[in-house]
């Protein structure tokens, strides 16, 4: 079976894409976990965070499935429906479309470019769930917004929420940001542990200035990513929760791969951000799995670098 795909990036977190509309065979989520461990492997696969299934849907103009580089479903990716705004708008040559995701139909549209060249695209980051038991994590509190669990660290304040993907969110300095810290913490909450028995996205989060911070996450099911988009997303609003930013405002979210930007309402945020096409290729998917890349887009990563020369933070 011939299977076309596009590699893309959002803050160089980056996926396959494939349009399941284009293919004349039935899927099985074995194929996809199948595919999706093979081909996102770094030494000996494409290389990817995971893949973006494309796909026909009853009550939207597409659906996106997501699946991790472990395998793993994730309920929703905001910097790989980035990408996938890009293809549907510029296969359909519409400016706004919705889109079907695992929790929730989300509108995404094409944005004013973030940075002269560089195609831009937002999305709406929805529903925002603040129970703990939409995580789940096994506090014994209704809501988490700056405190304290003991059984992670004696003095630092969290916070918990799900975009629907489940979020621990904790401000602090660079000097912590730079500690072995975050990795000891977000390691043992993904492995077998009493706190969040599903696993945790685990943000630090740096305040730089009003209207600018810096996040780094462990992503649940991938580890340390370049970026993770709900994960930004649910640090903005958190942010303004906490009263280093405002609601309703443009925040500047700087992350190891990039820039984007971010509005946050009380029960949604908006994601702004580059879609950026890497190549593009076709699988072989038979007894062994192979691929071939077609064509390459060596000009968009030009401007991408561009951007993340000037970046300041």
């Amino acid at each position: 079976m011939k299977i076309p795909y596009t590699k893309a990036h959002g803050s160089r977190n980056d996926f396959i894409m494939i349009d399941e509309t284009k293919l004349k065979h039935d899927w099985t989520d074995q194929n996809r976990v199948q595919l999706t461990t093979v081909l996102c492997d770094r030494k000996n696969g494409i290389g990817a965070d995971g893949i973006l299934f494309i796909s026909h849907s009853d009550q939207a103009d597409g659906k996106m499935r997501v699946f991790n580089s472990d395998g793993s479903e994730a309920s929703m990716c905001g910097n790989g429906l980035r990408c996938v705004a890009r293809y549907m708008v510029e296969k359909t040559s519409k400016e706004q479309l919705n889109i079907e995701t695992m929790k929730a139909t989300l509108r995404v549209k094409r944005e004013e470019d973030i940075f002269e060249g560089i195609p831009t695209f937002g999305v709406e980051i929805s529903p925002v769930l603040y129970n703990p038991n939409d995580l789940p994590i096994n506090v014994n509190q209704d809501v988490v917004i700056n405190e304290v669990i003991k059984e992670l660290h004696p003095e630092r304040k969290w916070s918990a929420i799900a975009v629907p993907n489940p979020h621990l969110i904790t401000v602090v300095d660079k000097e912590v940001l730079e500690s072995p810290e975050q990795k000891e913490i977000a390691q043992y909450l993904n492995s077998d542990n009493s706190i969040c028995p599903d696993g945790v996205n685990v943000s630090y989060v740096v305040s730089l200035s009003k209207g600018n911070i810096f996040v780094r996450t462990y992503e649940r099911g991938v580890g340390f990513t370049n970026a993770c988009g709900t994960a930004m997303s649910a640090s903005t609003l958190i942010t303004c929760k906490l009263g280093f930013n405002t609601l309703r405002e443009k925040v500047n979210v700087f992350n190891p791969g990039g820039k984007v930007q971010c509005v946050a309402y009380e029960d949604s945020i908006d994601l702004i951000g580059n879609a950026t096409y890497e190549h593009e290729g076709v699988i072989d998917y038979s007894d062994d799995i192979t691929w071939e890349t077609h064509k390459e887009f060596v000009e968009e990563e030009k401007v991408y670098q561009a951007m993340e020369k000037q970046l300041q933070f």
